[in-house]
């Protein structure tokens, strides 16, 4: 029994009440809105780790994605980012690899992480079979399968891109830029047949179920640029998408939305309506937003400042973004700059929506501010390395105040 089926059946499972309890939310509730799909508890039967919950009323979570690439394939330089974005407050992990042995690579990844793990298992198709004309549709559901047998608690499938989005790409500036969604638009073109993850969707379904994996549907034709922002090809894509989360339901499987992006703010509202209304309120996963596309370097900042507003208008998880995206594989201060950025974001999110455990820490840390209490405040704040070493360096001996206003510090009654 997979745990969607075991709550249609209202059975409060170890995870749930494990997840209401950190959530502060009645197990009763939340079991109710995981069968109604709401929230999914993305868990591997084979995976050990503490369950999270994402999707409505829950705080909004951040993944932090990793993996190898052609040009640098070290394994260990990975495992040090996984580490590394955990601590900083990562929920989830993606292995997005596509250098060096990646079966290796993911069960070294699956057996270190503490947070659930996603993959895109198509990458593994491209880069063992190199060529569009020698993948078959078996090819890629078998590849799907050892990534569940591997334990494996979310994967990206782009079964919503389907034959006919393909003319609605003409008008784009950037065309398809997911890595996902360009393998399926060229195996599609180059065998002149429908996405195999489209026509096969049942034996998709039968592995996610067999695994209990959470599906997490992609957004194969996401805008590249705030130019192709909420097209017909998106919109076209989220519909698909909408209609194969809802048999994803009935068959007992998991299922989450990926969502955009590069979409300037003004869309941003908009663009949580549409999935909300054409996917029944499934949990809405989102690359950023980006809402410019003029800065690289800066584009972790770019994604908090639209991932604020996705999240405050109901999407409930947030992929990070890197300052190195469009440009290089991130670093491990990288990783960290990217998951702050997003952990600021979803809290701030969070505060907007007023959820209680965001609400009580920024009280706490307004308290311990009025107090000039140091150690609070450190370790309080998102980062309490960051916080400690500016707090360092802005010492006079051993003043109360930090160097900004010295004696004339507000906190304290001065005249």
């Amino acid at each position: 029994m997979t745990l969607l089926e075991a709550a249609k059946k209202h059975i409060i499972t170890k995870d749930i009440k494990i997840v209401a309890k950190k959530e502060g939310i009645d197990a009763n509730r939340l079991v109710q809105r995981i069968a109604a799909g709401e929230i999914v508890i993305p868990r591997s039967k084979r995976h050990k780790f503490s369950p999270i919950g994402i999707g409505s009323g829950l705080t909004i979570k951040v993944n932090a994605n990793i993996g190898t690439s052609p040009k640098d394939a070290d394994i260990k330089k990975e495992l040090r980012k996984l580490h590394v974005a955990i601590k900083s407050g990562a929920d989830a992990i993606m292995d997005l690899s596509i250098g060096g042995d990646l079966n290796k690579i993911r069960r070294t990844v699956i057996k270190e992480s503490s947070v659930p793990v996603g993959t895109v298992p198509v990458y593994q198709v491209m880069v063992e079979k190199k060529y569009i004309a020698r993948i078959s549709k078996e090819d890629i559901l078998n590849t799907i399968r050892i990534h569940g047998e591997q334990g494996i608690d979310f994967v990206t499938v782009h079964c919503g891109f389907t034959r006919d989005c393909i003319p609605l790409l003409k008008n784009r500036v950037t065309g398809v830029v997911s890595r996902g969604g360009t393998f399926i638009m060229r195996w599609m073109q180059y065998h002149g047949m429908e996405n195999p993850l489209f026509e096969y969707y049942d034996e998709v379904l039968d592995i996610a179920k067999e695994y209990d994996m959470t599906l997490s549907l992609g957004d194969g034709l996401r805008p590249g640029c705030i130019a192709d922002a909420t097209d017909k090809a998106q919109i076209k894509e989220l519909k698909n998408l909408g209609i194969l989360a809802e048999r994803a339901r009935e068959k007992g499987v998991q299922v989450m939305i990926e969502g955009p992006g590069h979409v300037p703010l003004d869309q941003i509202e908009k663009n949580m309506k549409l999935q909300k209304k054409y996917c029944k309120n499934a949990p809405f996963y989102v690359l950023g937003p980006l809402v410019t596309d003029i800065a690289p370097g800066y584009d972790h900042i770019t994604c908090a400042i639209g991932g604020t507003l996705a999240a405050y208008y109901g999407a409930s998880f947030l992929c990070y973004v890197t300052p190195a995206e469009h440009l290089s594989l991130p670093t491990e201060a990288d990783v960290k700059e990217g998951v702050i950025a997003a952990k600021i974001a979803a809290h701030a999110a969070d505060v907007a929506r007023g959820h209680k455990k965001a609400l009580d820490w920024d009280r706490k840390m307004s308290v311990s501010r009025k107090k000039l209490d140091w150690e609070g405040m450190i370790a309080l704040s998102i980062d309490p390395e960051k916080a400690r070493k500016y707090r360092k360096y802005s010492r006079i001996d051993k003043d109360e105040e930090c160097t900004m206003c010295g004696e004339f510090c507000v906190m304290k009654d001065w005249q």
